[in-house]
């Protein structure tokens, strides 16, 4: 009875793949809502110079746009992320993803502090990317205004530097040169 209940248990594992699916199709939703983006101002393009008003509407509209794209992009990156990460957890690794030679290993997830951090990493850009299709937007008419945004900037500078600076980006020093003598380090 035990061992039943012990396989029920582990085999219940497998309604993960609902969220896995889940995740794969909302990545790919958000691939297309960015590429409609990008569709739209290749439409606009074409109708961008019939007037000096036209003209002037496109340019205003068109970074907001593409910006808007790339956010679309980083959060179906987080979803596709997800779900492969998911699946490798606790259904079963992709062989193909750790054997492949060509392709860099940032779908490969080991467990789930790898997981977190490259979804966080993502998420990071996101916000970057969000923070700078508003900051686009916005009329800077006083010096408040200019105080808020240049904070902001200053935040996301930090933020930038703490992730490039996290302990999982550096090796620990096993007492000896990793250098081959005759090679030295520039700094």
């Amino acid at each position: 009875m035990l061992h039943f209940i012990e396989k029920i248990l582990w085999n219940s594992r497998y309604m993960v793949f609902f969220a896995v699916i889940s995740s794969i199709f909302a990545a790919l939703i958000m691939i297309i809502m960015g590429t409609m983006e990008v569709i739209n101002v290749c439409g606009e393009f074409l109708h961008a110079f019939s007037s000096p008003e036209a003209y002037e509407e496109f340019g205003k509209t068109t970074v907001t746009h593409l910006v808007s794209a790339i956010d679309d992009y980083l959060i179906g990156t987080v979803f596709l992320i997800f779900g492969i990460g998911l699946y490798e957890l606790f259904i079963s690794k992709i062989d193909i993803a750790e054997n492949d030679e060509t392709s860099s290993k940032v779908l490969v997830i080991h467990d789930l502090d790898a997981l977190k951090e490259k979804i966080a990493k993502v998420v990071i850009m996101v916000l970057i990317v969000t923070f700078f299709k508003h900051a686009i937007n916005i009329k800077h008419e006083d010096m408040t205004s200019l105080l808020y945004l240049s904070i902001g900037i200053l935040l996301i500078a930090i933020s930038i530097y703490l992730t490039h600076k996290s302990p999982m980006g550096k090796k620990k020093n096993s007492g000896h040169d990793d250098h081959p003598a005759g090679d030295k380090i520039q700094l």
